[in-house]
């Protein structure tokens, strides 16, 4: 058997012929219903997420309010008269001391401290300036949290004796007939016989009783104080830019 050969099968084959390449098809996998309900849970998850920050951004505004209108024991009474409806600031067209056009709507993003007064400013007008004043200063560190705001709905002009005195308050003069569909006296009484406070959305919220005196002062203060800290980083300490404070020599 020297002369015999193992029989080789590709021997028999032609010279450059090619086998075809076997192939193996697999159907694509069909999501389960595990799957599904998986996909599902992320929607609602991503969903609640979103619902969840928009509460957190929300938080210090609902937090003031529930504060005052529903968490209010009989022991710890306000001393300002809360106005419900609120009352949003208006599309009020305002003039600067030095003449400058403005509009009350400019004001938003603080706490407002507002009294209303002709040019003039006789005894009352200034007494209201006073205690606007002391009771912003009372604040600390939370001053800048705070315009005081006078308000003048006539044409008559400010005392030059009192200009340097207002450095630090914003004065805008306003249509008499535009300001008394915004604000609003209690009953017997005048418009500028009262102090009110606009919250930083451009709510007027507050009025303060008429004619108010050292003492009321202190007692209004402590109401600013209780929102201030009800209401903490929902409005914005100082403005970057202040020409309503800029009132003329």
């Amino acid at each position: 058997m020297s002369g015999s050969k193992l029989s080789d099968p590709s021997s028999s084959r032609p010279a450059g012929h090619d086998e075809p390449l076997p192939l193996t098809v697999y159907a694509l996998p069909v999501p389960d219903e595990a799957m599904r309900e998986d996909s599902g849970r992320r929607v609602w998850q991503g969903r609640w997420k979103m619902i969840i920050v928009a509460l957190v951004c929300a938080a210090p505004v609902i937090a003031s309010y529930f504060t005052y209108y529903v968490i209010r024991p009989e022991g710890r009474r306000n001393h300002g008269e809360l106005i419900d409806p609120l009352r949003p600031l208006p599309d009020l067209a305002a003039t600067h001391l030095d003449g400058r056009p403005g509009n009350l709507r400019a004001l938003k993003d603080q706490w407002l401290l507002v009294s209303v007064a002709g040019g003039a400013c006789d005894a009352a007008c200034q007494q209201h300036l006073y205690l606007q004043r002391q009771l912003r200063e009372g604040l600390g560190k939370d001053k800048d949290r705070l315009d005081w705001v006078w308000l003048i709905p006539d044409d008559a002009p400010v005392p030059e004796a009192m200009r340097p005195a207002l450095a630090q308050a914003t004065v805008l003069r306003v249509p008499a007939a535009g300001l008394s569909q915004w604000l609003a006296p209690s009953p017997g009484h005048a418009l500028a016989d009262h102090l009110y406070l606009v919250d930083p959305q451009g709510n007027w919220m507050m009025r303060f009783p008429a004619r108010l005196d050292i003492a009321g002062a202190a007692k209004a203060k402590r109401d600013v104080e209780r929102l201030l800290r009800a209401a903490n980083a929902w409005d914005e300490p100082g403005r970057p830019s202040q020409p309503a404070r800029q009132a003329q020599p």
